[in-house]
């Protein structure tokens, strides 16, 4: 149950965040804005660490030192969904990237890679991401007004 919490928040906030991240790129750019926002992330996250870890910062023990450059993939995750929100809108861009994220996974689970024991493949799982897919396709054929105003502006052209 704390895990599906956990994941609830993780989702609003993600979805927040990347809101957030589209509008002020607007008037400092998309790098600025990832810089920004990753460097305000480090100034936040420190005190909670010193404040609430007992070990070092730099303390990895027999951590597999690829792991570490998942901050690596911090700056292409902010970047590139702050972009598609920007050019396609939150909710096509955020259903995208968890459709993306949930194929990603079900691969790493089924396969078991990076260290997770694998999990059996299944029709039923595979049938999920497919309406998951679906949903999203149903999703974008649905035309919004601005785009019919432009499509009817276009006509009249």
């Amino acid at each position: 149950m704390t895990g599906a919490l956990f994941s609830i928040v993780a989702g609003i906030l993600i979805s927040l965040q990347n809101v957030f991240n589209a509008r002020v790129s607007e008037k400092t750019g998309a790098w600025a804005t990832t810089t920004l926002v990753l460097g305000l992330g480090l100034i936040c996250s420190l005190p909670i660490f010193y404040s609430v870890e007992q070990t070092s910062l730099f303390q990895f023990g027999d951590v597999n030192k690829i792991f570490l450059f998942s901050g690596v993939f911090g700056v292409g995750i902010v970047f590139c969904l702050m972009r598609g929100v920007t050019l396609i809108g939150p909710a096509y861009a955020i259903s995208i990237a968890l459709i993306s994220q949930i194929v990603i996974a079900f691969v790493i689970n089924t396969i078991g890679l990076f260290g997770f024991e694998s999990a059996p493949l299944s029709l039923s799982k595979l049938l999920g991401i497919a309406l998951l897919i679906t949903g999203v396709l149903v999703y974008k054929l649905e035309k919004h007004p601005s785009e019919e105003k432009k499509n009817e502006l276009a006509k009249e052209a």
